[in-house]
Formats: structure tokens, C-alpha cells, sequence
């Protein structure tokens, strides 16, 4: 179970991305939900949302016990889920997702309160919850930007 908790947690290896790991590990979640956004379904984006939480913890916990490390850098699998809150079931255009990914990068980044304490609750939820805090405020504030100028980010 070990290889495929680190696949899972590394969102199919793209944690290994030798510059920004969780950069990178955002820009492929837009893909994902790129796809999911395609299927326009809106009861579908929001289980691949619990489904990606619910994945993450269980592999990002496992991959902390294979590698033996705390919050190792491979983990990409929180930057999805940060990224998949940010967008979730928003009417973003091309330009409000650039934003969207853009404010969950500052969020998960600067890691305002409560995600800099959640980062250091034990094993997956740790590591899974500080990356939903910030997805959670960068959805606030691209929601609030989008009421302010809705031309430019919403389709």
C-alpha cells in the first residue's frame, strides 16, 4: 500500500517536480478540475472534493510513514485539494481561475490563522487541513472579487 499512498499523495508523481513541488502540484490540479468542471455536474465537483480530502489523508499519512519524514515535500495531494475549494462550483472565467490560483498560492503561502496551527496537527489531517483553510479564503475572496467585478473573472 505504500507505492500507491506516495502516488496517490504525490498526485501521480507530480510532487517530485524538482523546483515548487507545490506549485506544480496546484497547476495539475487545474486539470482535474478543468475535467470536472467539463462534466457540469455540480454534485460531482463537490464529491471529487470529499473524495480528494478523503484520499488525501489516508496517502498523505501513509507517505509520511514510508518516507518517514513529516509533511514530505512529494505530498502534493493538499495543493489539489486548496486548489479544487478555491474554483468549487464558481462560474470562473479563463482570468478568475489565473486568480483563484494565484490567491490560494498567497494563502497556502502566508498560512493565516487557523492554517499555520492546523499545519501541525499530527499525520494526514495536518498536513490536508492548513491547504483547505487557504483554498477556503481564497474562495472567499475570489467570491468577493467576482461580485466586484464580475466582467472579467466569471464566464
Amino acid at each position: 500500500m505504500k507505492p500507491l499512498a506516495v502516488f496517490v499523495a504525490s498526485f501521480g508523481y507530480v510532487g517530485y517536480f524538482p523546483f515548487a513541488p507545490g506549485t506544480a502540484g496546484s497547476l495539475a490540479a487545474l486539470a482535474l478540475f478543468a475535467f470536472v468542471r467539463w462534466i457540469g455536474v455540480p454534485w460531482i465537483e463537490l464529491a471529487t472534493i470529499a473524495a480528494v480530502a478523503a484520499a488525501g489523508v489516508w496517502a498523505a499519512h501513509g507517505t509520511e510513514r514510508a518516507l518517514g519524514r513529516k509533511d514530505p515535500g512529494i505530498v502534493v495531494i493538499d495543493e489539489v485539494l486548496g486548489m479544487l475549494m478555491t474554483l468549487a462550483l464558481l462560474p470562473v472565467s479563463l482570468a478568475g481561475v489565473a486568480v483563484g490560483f494565484l490567491l490560494f498560492r498567497l494563502f497556502d503561502v502566508i498560512k493565516p490563522y487557523p492554517a499555520a496551527q492546523l499545519e501541525h496537527v499530527h499525520g494526514g489531517i495536518g498536513i490536508m487541513a492548513d491547504d483547505a483553510v487557504a483554498g477556503l479564503y481564497a474562495y472567499l475572496v475570489l467570491r468577493g472579487l467576482m461580485w466586484v467585478v464580475p466582467s472579467w473573472l466569471t464566464v
